[in-house]
């Protein structure tokens, strides 16, 4: 008896500190973070979190991709302590959450200037918005009409799961009118990564995508994009994605399960400030104004 009461004090003391050790959102005694969602964040993520490792050794953080839709998903279904995104959550995913108990919370940590990117050796150098719709809805499916060579257009795009898509989608083959109902050319081909992106750019001189500045190489090209055929061209880059001046800028999210608290505000916080900021400029992203 004496032995089955010793066994049973210890498994209760374990269990009361393994409890204790998981408490929600940042409670004090909260030391791992769960992080997930957005692709074009991942790789900022995971800078951010190896160096925060350096700051603080006792904090966890671990880092998935597989879109900001499933990173949203996630903090629907309180399965993660921080979802990444590169687009706001949709009201129909907010009251998603709400009618889970979980009040979202949006955190700009970064702004990211969007490029539309081909081959190097396609002579296109500048197009309009208006122009860019026409190209992925398969309005205009020749390049020679847009200034180009007599070839066919190859659309490339994100997934639909993709944050990129969704914001790509709305900015610019509708053209920021909420009302308007257009998609993607159906011959478009969708890529899972940024990576898979830019790889066919390289290889395929007549093929058209976006992608992260961040994740722009020397191997492709980038476009100049104007609002309109009398707007001035603007390249994309840190400077005009933090001015406004280039027309697909947008800002890159976290989002949490009701006001963070604890160590994940902490790290919050650390991402807003100097360091944090740093890491997104050294990537080649736009740091906060």
């Amino acid at each position: 008896m004496k032995r089955l009461w010793f066994l049973t004090f210890f498994a209760l003391l374990f269990l009361s500190a393994c409890s204790g050790a998981s408490k929600n959102n940042g409670g004090a005694t909260q030391r791992a973070i769960q992080n997930k969602g957005s692709d074009t964040l991942v790789n900022l993520a995971l800078a951010w979190a190896e160096t925060y490792r350096k700051v603080d050794p006792s904090v966890s953080i671990a880092v998935t991709g597989g879109g900001s839709g499933t990173g949203i998903a996630a903090l629907i279904n309180g399965t993660v302590d921080i979802a990444n995104a590169s687009r706001k959550m949709k009201d129909k995913e907010v009251t998603a959450a709400q009618e889970n108990g979980i009040q979202p919370v949006e955190i700009t940590v970064a702004i990211d200037a969007l490029a539309v990117i081909v081959n190097s050796e396609n002579p296109v150098s500048q197009l309009t918005i208006d122009q860019l719709s026409d190209i992925f809805t398969g309005k205009v499916t020749n390049w020679k009409d847009v200034g180009g060579n007599d070839a066919e257009i190859i659309i490339l795009s994100r997934e639909t799961n993709s944050g990129t898509h969704v914001y790509f989608l709305e900015t610019v083959v509708r053209k920021g009118d909420k009302k308007a109902e257009d998609i993607f050319a159906p011959q478009t081909l969708l890529m899972p990564s940024s990576v898979g992106i830019t790889s066919e750019i390289r290889r395929n001189p007549n093929a058209i995508g976006y992608d992260g500045l961040g994740y722009v190489t020397e191997h492709e090209k980038m476009i100049a994009i104007a609002k309109t055929a009398a707007d001035p061209y603007i390249m994309p880059s840190v400077a005009s994605g933090a001015d406004g001046s280039y027309p697909i800028a947008r800002g890159l999210y976290m989002y949490t399960a009701g006001e963070p608290e604890g160590v994940i505000l902490e790290y919050l916080d650390w991402i807003r400030g100097d360091a944090g900021q740093q890491i997104v400029a050294d990537l080649g992203f736009v740091p906060l104004p």
